[in-house]
């Protein structure tokens, strides 16, 4: 046994032996080997670097040539195109206070306002009417009775039904003494009732051509307001904190910081997509209102990209003028600036020298100085309208006439070149607000009318003081611009009844009385026939050319400024300013790549 484990012992030495002996040969040949296949060809790799790097090059270079072909060649099957999303910050001088569209009437209720409610009819981009909230709509040949048929399914903003009974609540609303509202004036004696809930029937006392016009406003929930007593209407917190209607965006949150100056005040709207919108679900993911005390706080803010979009300046800020990323926008109006002249009282009730301020103006001069193009007003008619006629266009520019109407009408030279009769100056204040283009071209006008020996002196007022001014009529003439809209009844501006103390809107600003006139306002409101109404305008229009109770100058733009292209707005017509929001649901701000199929 002994011998046995002695045999084992040596075999498995010379085993162990063998093994190392074969270990260490193969380390031998892998050294060798190593040192022949990478050690010994360094040399020969460092001769052809420039080899080896030449290629490496060419292929880096291939790798950035098919990538920047790619790119480039990406131009011809992808384009840029506008997508839904993305909220929108506008920006908007005043104070937020109303947005229940029966009160709504400064520059940010009205916006709020159009935003969340939604009226029978509205304006698409040809400034025509279209129905919103009804479907269609027929009048009787002789404009006394209107039927209106609203679209099926339509709903509140809190889901509840919209029906026909919450449009003759309100404009019951609107009709009633104690609710208070400014448009009430132009809702009495009409009846209006609901058959069943989607047919609305109008009843006018008297034909009235331009009604339709009347039905943008915003329609309320009845069930939200029936319970609140009219009188207590106006201060409910529906109107401010609450809103609820059908618009294109419903109400989520406002935040004030009024502050002690007034001009530094700040309110933020917040609205949301309202879903069932009747014209579609808007593409936008938000709207956000910013509500300034002043417009140089807007400015700021849009210069820091705060808002990416102003409203209601009258010309493009100098510091925003050099940003290359503004984009401006100038919707004309159908508006008119005007010189009203107060024929009532003061100086400016003699019609000479009413006739010889129009003559004395150059109007083409104060067009020139406007950094937009536009028409001119020369009549109280718009350039296009029904019923204009080339041949009333106020008197032109012919200072040598002017002089001779003062002179005819006892208001000679003295020796300083001013004019005087019975030791009075011809001389009257001229209010407009304060904005850069009324300083110009009130600065125009004084010059023309100082050549005749008149001064006038330009008052210019803030937006606060104006408003007042207008309200109460305390001004000698008045710089100022109208909504006249797409028709041509004006008869809220010059029919007597309109500069009646008594009246709740007094927008007769020049104090206008004049029976030929009044009879012929009346005539061409109550005909629908087009060219009947052509024909019954025409003694109103000679009446004004002849009693120049006021210079019609031109047709205000609306200017909207951007940080960049806001897609689905288009340049178009505006009757108010509030009016941009009628393509608000199809607005866009967002951008994606896309490939065209």
């Amino acid at each position: 046994m002994a011998l046995v484990n002695r045999t084992t012992q040596l075999r498995l030495r010379r085993l162990i032996r063998r093994r190392q002996r074969q270990v260490e040969a193969a380390a031998q040949t892998a050294e060798k080997q190593f040192d022949y296949n990478l050690i010994g060809r360094f040399d020969r790799l460092l001769r052809v670097r420039r080899f080896v790097l030449g290629w490496l090059g060419l292929a880096a270079l291939v790798v950035i040539c098919t990538i920047t072909q790619t790119l480039s060649l990406s131009a011809y099957y992808q384009t840029t195109r506008p997508a839904p999303g993305g909220i929108y910050d506008e920006g908007i001088v005043g104070t937020y206070t109303n947005a229940n569209p029966i009160f709504a009437t400064g520059p940010a209720d009205q916006a709020v306002s159009r935003l969340v409610f939604a009226g029978l009819l509205k304006y698409n981009g040809q400034n025509q009417l279209v129905p919103d909230l009804a479907a269609s709509y027929t009048a009787d040949t002789t404009g006394h009775h209107y039927v209106f048929k609203l679209r099926p399914g339509l709903t509140w903003q809190d889901g509840k039904p919209l029906t026909a009974n919450d449009v003759v609540f309100t404009y019951h609303l609107v009709q009633n003494p104690d609710v208070g509202s400014p448009f009430a004036q132009s809702w009495q004696n009409i009846a209006i009732t609901a058959p069943d809930l989607l047919t609305v029937h109008f009843d006018l006392p008297n034909g009235f051509a331009a009604f339709p016009y009347s039905l943008v406003g915003g329609i309320l929930p009845e069930h939200l307001l029936k319970n609140v007593p009219p009188a207590q209407l106006r201060g409910n917190s529906f109107n401010s904190t609450n809103p609820i209607g059908a618009g294109p965006f419903a109400w989520q949150a406002i935040q004030t910081s009024p502050g002690t100056d007034p001009s530094k005040s700040l309110s933020l709207v917040a609205l949301k997509p309202f879903d069932n919108y009747a014209g579609g679900k808007p593409k936008l993911s938000g709207f956000v209102l910013h509500v300034f005390g002043s417009s140089d706080n807007m400015v700021s803010a849009f210069q820091h990209r705060d808002i990416i979009a102003m409203a209601g300046l009258n010309s493009v800020p100098d510091v925003i003028a050099k940003d290359r990323d503004a984009v401006t926008t100038s919707f004309s109006s159908t508006a008119a600036t005007m010189t009203f002249f107060k024929t009532s009282t003061g100086v400016l009730s003699d019609v000479k020298v009413r006739q010889a301020l129009v003559q004395g103006t150059n109007t083409t001069a104060i067009l020139d100085q406007l950094d937009y193009a536009t028409r001119p007003v020369r009549e109280p008619l718009l350039v296009g309208q029904l019923g204009y006629d080339p041949k009333y266009q106020q008197a032109g520019y012919n200072p040598a006439a002017a002089n001779t109407l003062l002179d005819d009408a006892g208001w000679p030279r003295g020796a300083d070149g001013r004019r005087s009769k019975d030791g009075q100056l011809l001389t009257f204040n001229l209010y407009a607000q304060d904005t850069p283009e009324n300083t110009r071209t009130t600065r125009l006008l004084a010059r023309d009318w100082s050549a005749l020996g008149v001064k006038a002196v330009p008052v210019l007022q803030s937006t606060t003081d104006f408003q007042s001014t207008l309200a109460f009529h305390t001004y000698d003439a008045l710089l100022y611009g109208i909504s006249i809209g797409p028709d041509p009844d004006v008869f809220p501006y010059w029919d007597s009844s309109q500069a009646d103390i008594r009246s709740n809107s007094q927008l007769n600003f020049s104090e206008y009385k004049n029976s030929t006139a009044d009879a012929s306002l009346e005539a061409g409101r109550t005909r629908l026939d087009p060219s009947l109404r052509v024909i019954k305008y025409q003694p109103f229009l000679q009446a004004w050319q002849t009693d120049a109770p006021a210079l019609g100058l031109y047709q205000p733009r609306i200017l909207y400024i951007t940080h960049g292209t806001v897609y689905g707005m288009t340049e178009h017509t505006l009757n108010t300013d509030a009016d941009r929001y009628s393509s608000v649901a199809n607005w866009q701000i967002r951008t994606v790549k896309a490939t065209d199929n």
